[in-house]
């Protein structure tokens, strides 16, 4: 693995970290305190502008087709700054590579432009479900067959963008007959279509910014034409889809843990007590270092796992491995750099209470830790 960027890679990275100083870190508290929708999409709007919405998607439907490694390396600089715009940024990402991945030309030459260019605000991944979270295969959402439609009734919740997202690519069972996680199918859906409503946000804990709702189909109909890829094969994609989304997921971990250390950095060099400077003070010292460590320890597993995605080589256990160490040790960076701020550190005046909320999530979404866990168990038991 060659651990050099390219020109592009790191021009998009220091596109994102420009972009994050200049328009995001400015109004990030802002965007927590208030939920101010309409700065949030001009941001998107701007982001979208530069690309990156389509960091993976080919240029023939208006994508940038830079690669997972600059996905991965965008994704950390847009966290550094805010969490709610780096995830928004990154499922988007995901709904225009599950349908580059398994759609059609069709639906390719139709969805993905609007995403890429802007015209769709942000895409909606519809997958998990109130009985259905780190187990979706047990989903219960159905698709009937309807004539030349489709039927689709059920309820998905913890749906990032559900409010204001465009279109959706959603799961749903179509083989009520076959074996669990056999008959699932995947659709695409556009925002307002007959029978489709868009539930509450949900209040929470951090990365309040960006809209996390419930999503319900009551007998919304969908043409055939809308189902991707093979009827009652959507289960593999669905799988594929979240171990790319774990890049992600992994990148936005370390952009606040990293950001989170670099603030507390700067404080105990600055702040004094007891005649000098906390950074004189050697446990502190081991403590900085401990965290970068492990923050430098994660970047390199993403970019493994990026890279190997990029190579077209299975991904899926370096995915989770780099998403699990990202998110535990990014968890860890920023209780310890609120540690390291003193009483300053739990006061909302300053961004580390706020990095703090919005870190714990990411060891819960896209798989919890300890399905990665169960994950890169499997894979290593059946190479025995």
């Amino acid at each position: 693995m060659d651990l050099s960027l390219t020109e592009e890679q790191i021009m998009i990275q220091d596109m994102a970290r420009k972009f994050a100083d200049s328009e995001l870190a400015p109004v990030a508290a802002q965007l927590d305190e208030t939920r101010d929708q309409s700065l949030f999409l001009k941001n998107l709007a701007q982001l979208n502008a530069l690309g990156f919405m389509g960091l993976n998607i080919k240029a023939e439907y208006g994508g940038v087709e830079a690669g997972s490694v600059a996905f991965s390396l965008a994704i950390t600089e847009l966290a550094r700054a805010c969490a709610s715009t780096a995830v928004t940024t990154s499922v988007t990402n995901m709904v225009a590579e599950v349908i580059q991945a398994v759609g059609n030309d069709e639906q390719k030459s139709k969805y993905l432009p609007k995403i890429c260019s802007g015209e769709y605000r942000a895409g909606g991944f519809c997958l998990s479900e109130a009985a259905a979270g780190s187990d979706p295969a047990g989903m219960k959402t159905q698709a009937v067959k309807d004539g030349d439609d489709y039927l689709i009734s059920g309820s998905k919740i913890y749906i990032t963008s559900g409010s204001f997202a465009d279109v959706f690519v959603v799961w749903a069972v179509t083989d009520l007959a076959a074996k669990k996680g056999k008959g699932i199918s995947c659709f695409i859906v556009e925002a307002g279509t007959a029978g489709m409503t868009i539930g509450k946000s949900e209040e929470k804990m951090g990365q309040k910014a960006s809209p996390t709702n419930e999503v319900h189909f009551d007998r919304c109909r969908v043409p055939a034409s809308a189902m991707m890829g093979a009827e009652n094969k959507g289960f593999g994609v669905a799988v594929g889809e979240l171990a790319g989304g774990r890049i992600g997921i992994g990148s936005l971990a370390l952009g606040i843990g990293l950001a989170a250390l670099d603030y507390a950095k700067d404080h105990i060099v600055e702040r004094k007590q007891f005649g000098q400077s906390l950074s004189n003070f050697q446990g502190l010292q081991w403590t900085l270092a401990e965290r970068y460590t492990e923050m430098e320890a994660a970047r390199l597993l993403l970019m493994q796992a990026a890279y190997t995605k990029d190579q077209g080589q299975p991904f899926g256990m370096a995915a989770s491995m780099a998403k699990l160490f990202a998110a535990e040790k990014a968890n860890k960076a920023c209780y310890d750099a609120l540690q390291l701020m003193g009483g300053a550190g739990y006061i909302r005046e300053y961004p580390l209470e706020r990095m703090a909320r919005d870190v714990r999530v990411t060891s819960i979404y896209e798989g919890t830790s300890e399905i990665q866990k169960v994950i890169i168990a499997r894979e290593l038991l059946q190479k025995i």
